[in-house]
C-alpha cells in the first residue's frame, strides 16, 4: 500500500459492520493496496451505553417500528469528523500490480471529473445517508463524488435515523440523503456497496482503461448498447455482423443506435433530457425498407439515385439492379407511400416505372 494521502477517504457506521466486506473485493480492493482508496467501518454500537447497547427507541406520537437514537449517532458522526478512523479495511487479496494497463501503455492522462458543486463547501466531509425518502442517486453524482476527498456514509435501519441527526450534523458535514431506488431495503448497507462501486471506479487509476466508464450507460445520458465479443457464431446466434467489418465509423453508428433504441424501449424518460442530433433523430424513428421497381431498359446512375434518396430522407445501403428491375434496401423514417414516390421522384425523368416499398 501507497503511503501517500488515498485520493478517497470513505468512513462507514453501520451497527453490522462485517455487511460492507465487499468492499475489500476486486477492483474496490486493489484500489485500496494501491493507496487510491481508505475505508474505515465503525461499529455504531461503540456509542451506545447501557448493559444492552441499544441505539433505536419506540417513535414520537406513536407508529409501528424503532427509530435510531440522535444521542447515539451524534457522538459517533462527532468523532468520525474530528477524526476516528474505526478499522481500517485492507485488500481481500494481493493484486498483481506489476503488469501495466491500457491508459500506462497507451500513454493516456487521468482525466477526472469535474469537482464538486460549486459554492459547497469543500472542507467539510460529505455525509450520505441511503433512504428510500432521499433524492435518486445518479451517474452525474457518481461522477461529482469521484471528487470528493472524505465521504461518510451513515447506514440506518428499522423506521430510519431521527431527523435531528441530519439538522445538526450540518454544522459538520455536507449533508445529502439519497436513494438508490424507489424499493426499500432492510438498512442501508447495501446501499452504500452500491454508491461506494459506483463512485470509486470513476477515480483515475481504479480501471485500467479511462474509457471503459467514459462509455458506459449514463455517461452520456443514454443506456449503452448490448456487447458481443468472440466466438462471431455461438449456439446457432450470431453477432452482428457490422462489429466484425472493420470499419470503426459504422461500429460507432451502429453502437449509437443501438444506444438509442435500448433507452427509448427501457427507459423512455431519459431521451428528454438528452439532446439528440439530427442523426440520433433519424436513427430513432428510422425502419429497414426495401423498395421493388420495374423500370424497364431505363438506364439508372446509383450514384445519382444515392444522392437524390438521401436528400428526401431515404438513406439507400444497397442498389441492385438485375434486368429490368431495381431493388433498393435502406432505412427511412418516411411512410412506405412516400418511400415509394421517393424512389419514383430520384428516377431519371421520363423513366416509366411501377413499385412498391415494403418494411
Amino acid at each position: 500500500m501507497s503511503n501517500s494521502k488515498p485520493v478517497l477517504r470513505l468512513d462507514v457506521v453501520t451497527i453490522f459492520p462485517e455487511y460492507l466486506d465487499p468492499l475489500r473485493h476486486a477492483l474496490l480492493g486493489k484500489a485500496i493496496e494501491q493507496g487510491i482508496l481508505s475505508v474505515g467501518v465503525h461499529d455504531l454500537r461503540d456509542w451506545a451505553t447501557g448493559n444492552h447497547k441499544s441505539v433505536d427507541a419506540p417513535p414520537l406520537g406513536g407508529g409501528p417500528g424503532m427509530v435510531m437514537k440522535p444521542e447515539v449517532w451524534g457522538p459517533a458522526l462527532d468523532d468520525i469528523a474530528a477524526g476516528r478512523t474505526g478499522t481500517e479495511l485492507d485488500s481481500a487479496a494481493k493484486h498483481r500490480n506489476d503488469k501495466l494497463r491500457h491508459d500506462d501503455v497507451a500513454n493516456v492522462a487521468p482525466r477526472p471529473y469535474e469537482s464538486p458543486v460549486a459554492g459547497d463547501d469543500a472542507s467539510k466531509p460529505l455525509l450520505l445517508v441511503p433512504t428510500p425518502a432521499g433524492k435518486p442517486f445518479t451517474q452525474a453524482d457518481a461522477r461529482a463524488w469521484s471528487r470528493e476527498e472524505h465521504i461518510v456514509f451513515a447506514c440506518g435501519r428499522y423506521e430510519g435515523i431521527d431527523q435531528r441527526v441530519f439538522e445538526d450534523a450540518k454544522q459538520r458535514y455536507r449533508v445529502r440523503e439519497v436513494s438508490i431506488g424507489d424499493y426499500v431495503l432492510i438498512g442501508g448497507e447495501v446501499a452504500v456497496l452500491v454508491i461506494a462501486e459506483a463512485v470509486t471506479r470513476l477515480i483515475p487509476g481504479v480501471l485500467g482503461n479511462t474509457e471503459s466508464h467514459e462509455e458506459d450507460s449514463f455517461s452520456d445520458g443514454l443506456l449503452e448498447g448490448p456487447s458481443y465479443t468472440k466466438p462471431r457464431v455461438w449456439r446457432g446466434i450470431e453477432a452482428p455482423e457490422v462489429l466484425t467489418s472493420g470499419d470503426h465509423k459504422k461500429v460507432d453508428a451502429w453502437r449509437r443506435e443501438q444506444s438509442l433504441k435500448r433507452t427509448r424501449a427501457v427507459r423512455p424518460e431519459l431521451l428528454e433530457q438528452v439532446e439528440l442530433s439530427e442523426e440520433d433523430r433519424f436513427m430513432l424513428d428510422s425502419r429497414e425498407v426495401v423498395s421493388v421497381f420495374e423500370v424497364g431498359g431505363q438506364r439508372v446512375v446509383a450514384k445519382q439515385l444515392r444522392r437524390a434518396l438521401k436528400q428526401a430522407g431515404y438513406r439507400a445501403e444497397t442498389i441492385e439492379r438485375n434486368e429490368t428491375t431495381l431493388t433498393v434496401k435502406g432505412r427511412t423514417a418516411l411512410s412506405l407511400e412516400d418511400a415509394t414516390q421517393a424512389v419514383a421522384d430520384a428516377l431519371p425523368k421520363g423513366t416509366q416505372w411501377s413499385g412498391y416499398t415494403a418494411g
